[in-house]
């Protein structure tokens, strides 16, 4: 196929050797078939995104970490080199967390380096050797759903334990090689200590999964894996090898809302003392 401009620059200093097909087109990147000496390849080109898509992603960027207090600010300000540091932060948000995420033993694509918006990494591939299928494309059988609900909550934990949640995982990110479930698309991964959002994307990703498998093992659709991690994680607690039990119970009880009133009312009143207390002084 012809060759697209992004990736031109790759061949010419010599990181793949030629553009194979495209695999993925969506909203922020385009995923092609690369050839690399003699290893089939992904190349992921990311779009630079429109202004209007800053908003919609401010939620999972909420708590990331960037290179300094000017960018800081600049990107507070939306200035326009606010949004080329916004724009540069949620394309390496990517990169940072494969590296990261392969160190620690999570399966997600390995990649191979990052080159000008564009992110060179792991085909995963079937046993033929053609580009595995999603979670989604495949009938499974309830021992297998289970041992891949399994595995799926393993790799949530590992992530977490490292302070990451993947933000918007779903059955149409999880492609099924021939030795299991393999997590991609990270580029929306959320800082769980520093986003207020955190437990609620959470929630989100495991209980896609639970949805997802629970169509083929019913039981799973009972489990509450979400709400147990989160309390070891916000206890120090949790670490990539801790086993979960699926159970937890959830706190029913109902506020005191006249206690908290009572509190209210003796602080307004105690706050209008002091007021008087100065005036006649």
């Amino acid at each position: 196929m012809k060759t697209p401009p992004g990736l031109q620059p790759l061949i010419d200093d010599g990181v793949i050797d030629e553009v194979l097909r495209s695999l993925k087109s969506g909203k922020e990147a385009t995923v092609y078939l690369v050839r690399a000496g003699n290893q089939v390849r992904c190349a992921k080109v990311y779009r630079d995104m429109a202004q209007r898509s800053f908003q919609k992603r401010a939620q999972y960027q909420e708590g990331r970490k960037v290179r300094g207090s000017r960018e800081a600010r600049a990107m507070g300000r939306s200035t326009r080199f606010g949004k080329r540091e916004q724009e540069s932060a949620w394309k390496n948000a990517e990169v940072d967390a494969l590296y990261r995420l392969v160190a620690a033993g999570v399966r997600v694509p390995k990649p191979y380096g990052y080159f000008n918006d564009v992110l060179v990494m792991e085909l995963i591939a079937d046993a033929a050797g053609d580009p595995a299928p999603r979670l989604g494309e495949v009938d499974l059988s309830p021992e297998l759903a289970r041992e891949y609900h399994a595995v799926l909550i393993r790799q949530v934990v590992r992530m977490l334990s490292l302070g990451l949640i993947h933000g918007d995982l779903s059955e149409f990110n999880v492609l099924v090689a021939p030795d299991g479930p393999v997590i991609i698309d990270l580029p929306q991964a959320v800082n769980a200590a520093g986003n207020n959002g955190a437990l609620a994307m959470l929630e989100r990703d495991v209980n896609n999964l639970r949805a997802t498998l629970g169509r083929f093992a019913p039981e799973l659709l009972a489990t509450e894996y979400a709400r147990e991690m989160w309390a070891l994680f916000q206890q120090g607690e949790l670490g990539p090898e801790t086993v979960l039990t699926g159970v937890f119970a959830r706190d029913e009880t109902l506020a005191d809302t006249g206690g908290v009133m009572l509190v209210i009312d003796d602080a307004r009143e105690e706050a209008v003392r002091r007021q008087l207390g100065r005036e006649t002084e």
